[in-house]
C-alpha cells in the first residue's frame, strides 16, 4: 500500500486527494495520508512517497495538531454508501526542485527533494535512529520513471511505526484536472514490479471546492478545528473503499468525473516513462 525502505508491513490506509482555490496560495492539491505501520526491519525504516508537485517544501507540510482524525471523519461521512475495504492513509514557500530539505513533522522526520539521486548523500541529516539504508536501485527506479515528481522520505523508528498522525500537504499540481494519490506498492525495500496485481485495503477519499449544491457528503470537523487548517479541507467528499488485487499503481481521478460524483472513473495508473 506503499512503498517503504525496508520490509514492513502497513494496513488501515486512508488516501484522501482534494483540490481547491486556496486563499494565499491559489489553485492547489492537497493530499492525505494516513495508515498503520509494522517495521519488519531490525533497524529504522521509512516510506516514500513520490508526489506530482512542481516544488515542495516543509511549508507545504500542515500540522494537523490535537486533530488526529482528520481522515476517519471522512470516512465515516462516507460509509453509509460505501461499497468495498479499508485503505491506507496518508501521511512554506515552494523550493528549488534541486533542493534537499530536512525536518521533523510529528513522528517523521522528513528528507525532501525534487531530485532522487540527492537522496542518498543527504541522508546522513536523519538522526541515527530513524536513518534508513535505501537501495540503490530503488533510487534509480524514482529517478527514471518518476523525474517531474517531489520525493518525501519520511524516516521512522521501531518505536514511531504505529503512532503517526495523518501526514497532510499541499501542492502546486503538474495537472490540475487529474487528482492523483500515492499507492504504488512495494515493502521489500526493493523498487515495485509494475507489471505486478498487488493486494489492497484503502479507502481513496475525494474533495473539490467546486462541488455543485448536493454533491457528495458532509464532513462532521471538530468545532476547535482551526481556520488555517479548516481552509485546506473539503466541506464534503465523495470516496469508497477497495478490497482485492489490483494492477500496481497510484490512484487516479479526473476533477470532471470528480464533479459528476462518478467513482467508477477512478483508476489505477503507473508511470508515464
Amino acid at each position: 500500500m506503499c512503498i517503504s525502505a525496508a520490509p514492513a508491513e502497513f494496513s488501515g490506509t486512508t488516501l484522501y486527494a482534494g483540490r481547491l482555490r486556496h486563499p494565499e496560495h491559489g489553485l492547489v492539491h492537497v493530499l492525505g495520508y494516513q495508515n498503520s505501520a509494522v517495521n519488519l526491519a531490525s533497524g529504522p525504516n521509512a516510506m516514500l512517497l513520490h508526489v506530482p508537485a512542481r516544488s515542495m517544501g516543509r511549508r507545504n507540510f500542515i500540522s494537523t495538531g490535537r486533530h488526529q482524525d482528520l481522515l476517519s471523519r471522512m470516512v465515516e461521512a462516507v460509509t453509509p454508501r460505501a461499497v468495498g475495504a479499508v485503505t491506507m492513509d496518508w501521511m512554506g514557500g515552494p523550493q528549488a526542485r534541486s533542493g534537499v530539505e530536512v525536518f521533523e513533522h510529528d513522528v517523521y522526520t522528513v528528507l525532501l527533494t525534487g531530485n532522487a539521486a540527492l537522496i542518498p548523500a543527504e541522508l546522513h541529516r536523519v538522526p541515527p535512529h530513524k536513518r534508513p539504508r535505501i537501495d540503490p536501485g530503488l533510487l534509480e527506479f524514482y529517478a527514471g520513471h518518476y523525474p517531474e515528481h517531489t520525493f518525501a522520505v519520511c524516516c521512522f523508528d521501531n518505536a514511531q511505526a504505529r503512532r503517526a498522525k495523518p501526514l497532510l500537504l499541499w501542492y502546486e499540481p503538474h495537472d490540475p484536472d487529474l487528482l492523483t494519490a500515492p499507492a504504488l506498492d512495494a515493502h521489500t525495500g526493493g523498487p515495485p514490479a509494475l507489471d505486478a496485481r498487488v493486494p489492497v485495503d484503502h479507502w481513496t477519499i475525494f474533495g473539490t471546492d467546486e462541488a455543485p449544491d448536493g454533491w457528495g457528503h458532509p464532513v462532521d470537523y471538530p468545532g476547535t478545528l482551526r481556520q488555517r487548517l479548516r481552509a485546506f479541507l473539503p466541506a464534503e467528499v465523495i470516496g469508497e473503499r477497495h478490497t482485492g488485487g489490483l494492477p500496481n499503481g497510484d490512484f487516479a481521478l479526473s476533477h470532471a468525473d470528480l464533479l459528476r460524483g462518478d467513482l467508477d472513473a477512478i483508476r489505477r495508473i503507473g508511470p508515464t516513462r
